[in-house]
């Protein structure tokens, strides 16, 4: 089979998501995405910590780790500053991310890794039965907040741009091929690049799909993406209309592990010597006692 064939990333495991789901499309996106950097299942690396969204590499045929809630950046932080040739991506949720993982995503934009965070923003704990997100709109009511939400959502990508994050797009659910562009610009952006998906939840989301549709609208050539400015205005935009598409783009920065690796590599890679399953086992003994 062609490594870069989409079906070379499909997975024997079931599905666990709802039927017509929106995390469907978030998934084909990313295989699509994948076929045209022409990558290969194994030169890429999936990281995810707990929820619906983070079920995703799960169902992609490729090197995966799936850790704690809200801890999946940090991982996918170590993974690509020791191993720079794989292609590292967290899929995760806006309640694992932006609420039990909200400390790592700050440090993030911080440390400028070179990977790439997709975030399933359907504005409520889908998994754990329909609970307030840190993105949930002031007003709405959920099965645990049943008189309504009464303090307002974080703005993440606002947050991201202004932390000095080198690239931060809106994807949609319901826009696959689109989605998969702003995909491939990510992997191929170097340093963090960030993209916040709408995903409307079918199940326990507070809106319908069809309010989402009625308001998403694809940035066009006009918009100055190196304008931090716009950038920042058009993050505010959401009970109206719903900008997608790349929102901010600036010139890429010294991402994470890049002066850390030149320099283990100058000093001390020549002492190195490549060592035989026989040492590796006495390693590992010497380690579990």
């Amino acid at each position: 089979m062609d490594s870069f064939d989409i079906k070379a990333f499909e997975s024997a495991v079931e599905i666990q998501w709802c039927p017509g789901c929106s995390n469907f499309g978030i998934l084909q996106a990313i295989k699509k995405a994948f076929v045209e950097l022409r990558k290969a299942p194994h030169e890429i690396c999936l990281v995810s910590g707990i929820g619906q969204a983070a079920k995703l590499p799960h169902y992609l045929r490729c090197n995966l780790f799936n850790g704690l809630h809200g801890r999946a950046i940090p991982v996918a932080t170590g993974i690509c500053a020791t191993n720079p040739k794989l292609t590292t991506v967290v899929v995760t949720g806006d309640g694992d991310c932006y609420g039990e993982g909200g400390n790592h995503f700050l440090h993030a934009l911080r440390r400028n890794p070179d990977m790439t965070l997709v975030v399933h923003n359907n504005e409520v704990y889908a998994l754990t039965k329909g609970q307030a997100s840190p993105t949930t709109q002031i007003g709405e009511k959920t099965t645990l907040q049943t008189r309504g939400v009464d303090i307002p959502p974080l703005n993440m990508p606002a947050l991201a741009i202004g932390q000095g994050c080198t690239f931060v797009a809106r994807g949609f659910a319901g826009e696959i091929e689109h989605l998969k562009e702003l995909l491939v610009a990510a992997v191929r952006h170097r340093g963090f690049s960030y993209i916040d998906v709408v995903q409307p939840c079918i199940t326990w989301g507070t809106r319908p799909m069809q309010w989402y549709l009625e308001r998403v609208y694809k940035l066009d050539d006009d918009h100055d993406r190196r304008d931090r400015e716009a950038a920042l205005k058009l993050t505010t935009e959401w009970e109206k209309k719903i900008p997608i598409g790349i929102l901010y783009e600036a010139e890429p920065r010294e991402a994470f592990g890049d002066s850390f690796r030149a320099r283990v590599t100058a000093e001390f890679l020549p002492t190195l010597r490549p060592i035989g399953p026989d040492k590796i086992n006495e390693i590992l003994v010497e380690f579990k006692g």
